[in-house]
């Protein structure tokens, strides 16, 4: 799943941050929120990860493996 905006986006130098425990570029902030959603994807076994969209604004990217039936090897009915 991918979200895209066309807001300000982010600057170039805080990319490789973005997901680290108490990084912000907020004043007010706690560096906490995108650390907190990584550790979740990759408990699932999937990751996040962000990047520039172009011409503005930000993409944000959730993969999460999909689930197999270990008798077929087919996903779940409501996942196909």
């Amino acid at each position: 799943m991918q979200v895209r905006d066309t807001g300000v986006g982010i600057n170039e130098a805080d990319l490789p941050h973005l997901f680290e425990s108490l990084y912000t570029t907020k004043a007010e902030g706690m560096g906490m929120g995108l650390a907190i959603c990584r550790s979740i994807a990759e408990a699932h076994g999937g990751r996040i990860d962000a990047e520039q969209n172009q011409p503005c604004g930000a993409v944000f990217r959730l993969t999460l493996p999909v689930e197999r039936h270990e008798s077929s090897g087919a996903a779940p009915a409501h996942m196909a």
